[in-house]
């Protein structure tokens, strides 16, 4: 995938059942990111598994590497 400027862009994405899970990786991750952030997605899903109800924190990180 690349950008208006031809440069090419990477995505990371991070998937887990616990807010403060996602929330940790992702700091993580941009703590160590050597480019630029062009955009995050965010997203939470749910749905009922017998008597409890399961969560999904995704994100998506689209970066400049450099």
């Amino acid at each position: 995938m690349y950008n208006i400027f031809g440069d090419i862009m990477k995505v990371k994405i991070f998937d887990f059942e616990d807010e403060g899970d996602l929330q940790q990786a992702m700091n993580d991750f941009l703590n160590d990111l050597e480019g630029d952030v062009i955009d995050i997605k965010y997203t939470v899903s749910s749905f009922p598994s017998g008597e409890e109800q399961i969560y999904c924190f995704s994100s998506m990180i689209i970066y400049n590497p450099k």
